[in-house]
């Protein structure tokens, strides 16, 4: 049978033992005629077949004393459950031309793991000559492969072109997070069910995903992350919440930290437990002395998740979402003070010293195990007053 060229994500293998003579034509025509309209009109291999769905039947037979065996690959771009209806179908044909036939389907091979394989292999061969001294460990060598190619599965979901991981389809539980580097850090470490609102609204998307699925909400352990929470509860369906440590953002923490955050979420009925405000250090009670037009600007931001970056003179550089500040200062140079509606992370304060920031004025302070000397923290509060 013809059709379109399909890439295949699966392969159907199967045996046929037929009592009689047969060629294998005469298999492709039982496979096709006694199948007709079994699954209706949708999985009806001749339409899936003319548009590219389903790809060419492959039938290797031989005949030997009055019997034929043989086996079969059938490649298919179906989804997973449609792909596995379709061998199931395939099982029932029991006649080929007058006798008596039995098909078996023996596996179904995902093609595009097989491919995935070959490539880590292939990597792992590349970096080892390419790193021929003092080359690292291949178990090394193996995790970083793996941690490329997962990071590589980064997909756009839906309407709404939401950063996500390959299986959110066939999976029944997703993760929800806030950004596209939560998802691509998840994503390193085999966590492929996880997807984006990509900004503080949330997307109909991730809405009608909540209907369908059983839903984790995994956001950041800061103000931000509690408002996103929040406006999910409003607006979505979510099954259970799951909480950065107070400071931390998702995107930063490592597989170990994942997996606990994953298995002390809470049910949603409980959303008061991870909404209750963590304790911090105590923050600085210094008063400090700003430009009177960035006290104003300052009041502006409260309650906006925003951030504002000065230079020396108090110039306004730029305006940003509390989001983007880490990857904002990383490219913007001459910033010297930073006023913002968000927490002072440890990433964030890294980031600050090497870019020669001298002040960061923030919402609250968070878990900072090293304060650079060179680079002072305040409040809002402590600011205004």
């Amino acid at each position: 049978m013809g059709g379109v060229a399909v890439t295949p994500k699966y392969l159907i293998y199967a045996t046929i033992e037929v009592d009689g003579v047969i060629e294998k034509s005469d298999v492709i025509g039982a496979i096709f005629g006694q199948t007709e309209g079994l699954l209706g009109d949708k999985l009806d291999l001749r339409e899936l077949q003319k548009a590219g769905r389903i790809g060419r039947v492959q039938v290797n037979i031989e005949s030997k004393g009055g019997k034929s065996k043989g086996t079969m690959e059938i490649p298919s771009s179906l989804d997973k459950v449609e792909t596995a209806l379709i061998a199931a179908a395939i099982e029932s044909v029991d006649k080929v031309g007058p006798c008596d036939a039995r098909i078996k389907v023996t596996r179904i091979e995902d093609v595009r793991e097989e491919k995935r394989k070959k490539i880590v292999e292939r990597a792992k061969e590349l970096l080892l000559k390419w790193r021929s001294e003092g080359a690292p460990e291949s178990k090394e060598l193996l995790e970083e492969v793996l941690k490329a190619v997962r990071e590589a599965q980064l997909t756009f979901y839906g309407p709404d072109r939401l950063p996500a991981g390959p299986d959110i389809d066939s999976s029944d539980t997703i993760i929800v997070v806030e950004g596209r580097a939560d998802v691509i850090n998840l994503l390193r470490h085999d966590y492929r069910n996880v997807i984006a609102m990509e900004g503080a609204v949330v997307p109909q998307t991730i809405i009608d995903l909540t209907k369908e699925k059983t839903v984790i909400a995994f956001v950041d352990g800061d103000r931000g992350g509690e408002l996103v929470l929040k406006e999910l509860l409003q607006l979505a369906d979510i099954d259970f919440i799951a909480r950065a440590p107070p400071g931390r953002e998702v995107e930063e923490l490592t597989g170990k930290e994942i997996a606990k955050c994953l298995r002390d979420k809470v049910p949603v009925d409980q959303a008061h437990l991870v909404l209750e405000k963590p304790h911090v250090p105590k923050e600085p009670t210094k008063k400090l002395e700003l430009p009177s037009h960035v006290i104003d600007e300052a009041k502006e931001l409260l309650g906006t998740l925003e951030a504002l970056l000065f230079d020396g003179d108090w110039n306004l550089l730029q305006k940003v979402p509390v989001r983007d500040l880490a990857e904002t200062l990383q490219s913007l140079d001459g910033v010297k003070y930073v006023v913002y509606d968000g927490v002072a992370t440890q990433r964030l304060v890294d980031i600050a010293e090497r870019k020669g920031v001298s002040l960061l004025v923030c919402a609250r302070v968070g878990d900072i195990a090293k304060k650079p000397e060179s680079l002072e923290i305040a409040t809002l509060n402590e600011v205004l007053g």
